[in-house]
């Protein structure tokens, strides 16, 4: 099929896709259905259920998508990449679902196949990007081609995960603040985020380099404006994974002051019990020796030899504990 030539609607999977839209050409779409042609003038998105078995046997099939990418689009690739052949183009992104604070581990799939009559996405049901672009068309504000709906793709991505560094990032800096406090942070959160962080780091850079590619194809419906719009993307997500390197580097530096701390109250407790130690020591030695009980205890006949002993015991160790507030040790 070439760039010219429309697209029988009966082709498409319309019952089982989760979007089925067809743009206006104002920034707004209509729902997609057999009775309406597709021409270059009007294209189209679909978005498909990776899940979804009749879903996954149509993208294999199809004769609208080239026969070596087909399987990419309906496989379980999960590195961001980019393929072009013809006149289309098929991405693998990854995208973050933030439903709750714990999601930001919660990692999705989007791959795309595009042309310039029609925008195929494949992943989960539902993807908290592409329901954000499907608002601004519902809205009469998204796009008005696959170019620009590509780019609105991209965008609200990048969105999405900057929002997830910024999360990280909090939290960074909510527990730098308690350990400025001689709070230590619950065991294995620290481990937890940093894990987090590398994981992000690994996949965004790589699909950094695929918007960064992506805008210099030169596809013939991609518009220069919109090329211009990739690479921003590109930068400001290039801007992120800087930020991943600073917050990798700001967990080490915490493991490292977690571990002093830990290591300063072990020493502060094994100081004390030796204090303690050296303070009860000479009493230990004398009740040690009054014990021995070889020729009688010394003082068994006095009423006052115990009562005298106590008050030995207690200068004695009133004297150890002067002498080392004097040495500086108290």
């Amino acid at each position: 099929m070439t760039e010219n030539q429309p697209i029988d609607a009966t082709s498409l999977p319309l019952t089982r896709a989760v979007y089925a839209l067809q743009l206006n050409g104002e920034g707004g779409c209509l729902p997609l259905t057999v009775a309406a042609p597709l021409t270059m003038s009007h294209p189209a998105w679909l978005h498909l259920d990776a899940n979804d078995a009749e879903s996954r046997h149509w993208l294999a099939a199809t004769p609208l998508v080239p026969e070596t990418l087909r399987q990419s689009l309906s496989g379980e690739s999960l590195r961001p990449r980019m393929t072009r052949q013809g006149e289309g183009a098929l991405l693998t992104l990854r995208s973050i679902e933030l439903a709750s604070p714990a999601a930001v581990s919660h990692w999705v799939v989007i791959r795309i196949y595009a042309t310039g009559t029609l925008l195929l996405t494949s992943g989960q049901r539902q993807s908290a990007v592409l329901e954000a672009v499907r608002g601004d068309l519902l809205g009469n504000l998204g796009a008005d081609d696959t170019s620009g709906l590509l780019v609105a793709i991209a965008d609200a991505l990048v969105d999405q995960v900057s929002e997830a560094i910024d999360t990280l990032h909090d939290r960074i800096i909510d527990m730098e603040d308690s350990l400025l406090d001689q709070q230590l942070p619950p065991r294995g959160e620290l481990a937890q985020l940093r894990k987090q962080l590398i994981v992000m780091r690994r996949y965004l850079a790589p699909q950094r380099d695929v918007l960064a590619r992506l805008a210099i194809e030169r596809l013939p419906w991609l518009t220069d404006d919109d090329r211009r719009r990739l690479q921003d993307i590109a930068d400001r997500l290039g801007r992120g994974l800087e930020d991943l390197d600073s917050c990798i580097a700001r967990t080490a530096l915490l493991a490292d002051e977690i571990a002093s701390l830990v290591a300063d109250a072990l020493n502060r407790r094994t100081y004390t019990m030796s204090l303690l130690a050296m303070l009860f020591l000479p009493a230990t030695f004398l009740t040690g020796l009054f014990g021995v009980n070889l020729g009688g205890i010394p003082g068994n006949a006095s009423p006052l030899a115990f009562m005298l002993f106590c008050l030995l015991l207690l200068i004695l160790a009133t004297c150890v504990a002067l002498w080392l507030k004097r040495s500086k040790w108290l």
